[in-house]
């Protein structure tokens, strides 16, 4: 059986707390993940209505932090965009921010989250309302990742832009834009990453000079230092090669959107003192087997915790909350989609949530149906031992 990240806090936790201090949010997503699924989130005891067999299933945690929970979120995200998906091709962009700026995301990184994201949308905003490339509102998704393969920080922007916008007229009608350079091109990289990397750059002046980044580890010079190698830097902005189709879109998205740092598919074993997990090899697929010290890996790890009620998936433009019901009625009506039957799509839903029901509610032995028998709720002394309440910091996340 695979090692899991419950297997490894376990093992080398102890260890890690006595040399480290624990945010509020990165204490929460320890006990959510080594609880997850076991007596302590507690569950019900079932038996088969055919051969009586009985087992216990346990609750899961739910935390976003958590691989075992992320499998439903994403099935459940992916059917509520289908209906919000146009007949156009999309680009996947890609927005970096350079290395300099991993000290200040340990310290605040909340700002340095918020920062990147709303810089990356505006970015995009401000090509797409320009008539030389589409001159309308766009529809895109952000999604942020803070990582790479061997969990150090990464902090990137994973934008997906339907190839085209909605522009309204000056007499009040509206119609639908493709890009000025054929229908899979939007944007220059180089370009974006100009603009991206001025707007970014004013922000963190601003905030500097509003005294809003007091844990900044870097005092005056090196802040000069930085400042100077982040303009000399060549900011990256990525652009994938177009994709085609509601359906290619959709599964490309959700690979993205409830992906955590490391899945229990890459961990391979612990060995000894150390973790050995799978890594990318090259950009052909191909993977290598990497060994890390347990604490280093936990350390890693926790960097990668998310500020509590941060919103890592934001929608823009056409798919902005405040107007999209509109916005997309329009935008389908211009491109001739049908309208969203909700009927069919509440029939699909009721179908899915029929299989799934299935799938956990019969019984492999005789295919007959688990009946909950008992039920046992949430061990809060068990919970208070998956982590020593002194070890977790009362500050908030950063």
């Amino acid at each position: 059986m695979a090692t899991t990240l419950a297997e490894v806090l376990r093992r080398f936790g102890p260890e890690y707390l006595s040399r480290h201090t624990l945010s509020s949010a990165q204490a929460r997503a320890w006990r959510a993940i080594v609880a997850c699924r076991t007596a302590a989130l507690g569950g019900e005891r079932l038996r088969c209505d055919g051969c009586h067999a009985e087992h216990w299933r346990w609750h899961s945690c739910r935390n976003r932090h958590c691989p075992q929970c992320q499998s439903r979120s994403r099935d459940a995200w992916r059917a509520a965009r289908l209906s919000e998906l146009l007949t156009v091709p999309y680009c996947h962009l890609v927005f970096t921010l350079p290395h300099e700026l991993n000290a200040l995301a340990g310290t605040h990184a909340r700002w340095v989250y918020d920062t990147l994201m709303h810089e990356a949308a505006a970015t995009l905003t401000e090509f797409a309302a320009n008539p030389r490339w589409l001159g309308g509102t766009p529809a895109f998704t952000l999604v942020l990742h803070t990582w790479t393969q061997d969990l150090r920080r990464h902090l990137h922007v994973h934008a997906l832009m339907a190839c085209g916008a909605l522009r309204q007229g000056e007499d009040g009608a509206s119609s639908w834009v493709t890009p000025a350079r054929g229908e899979r091109f939007l944007f220059p990289v180089h370009a974006l990453s100009r603009v991206f990397r001025g707007r970014f750059m004013a922000a963190l002046q601003a905030a500097e000079a509003a005294g809003e980044l007091p844990r900044d580890p870097a005092d005056a010079r090196e802040r000069r230092e930085r400042r100077a190698a982040l303009w000399r830097h060549d900011w990256v902005v990525y652009a994938k090669t177009p994709l085609a189709g509601p359906a290619a879109v959709l599964d490309y998205l959700s690979r993205y959107t409830h992906r955590t740092a490391i899945g229990h598919e890459r961990l391979v074993d612990i060995d000894g003192d150390s973790v050995r997990l799978r890594v990318r090899a090259d950009d052909h697929g191909d993977k290598r087997v990497i060994s890390m010290p347990g604490e280093q890996f936990i350390g890693r790890l926790l960097q990668h915790v998310l500020p509590g009620g941060f919103k890592r998936i934001r929608h823009y433009g056409l798919l902005a909350p405040c107007a999209k019901t509109e916005r997309l009625r329009q935008a389908r009506r211009l491109l001739a989609m049908p309208a969203t039957n909700p009927q069919a799509r509440e029939q699909a839903e009721d179908f899915m949530r029929r299989v799934a029901v299935i799938e956990i509610n019969t019984c492999p032995h005789c295919h007959g149906t688990w009946r909950v028998v008992e039920q046992r709720g949430a061990d809060v002394q068990a919970l208070r031992g998956l982590l020593p309440v002194r070890q977790a910091s009362c500050r908030g996340p950063p």
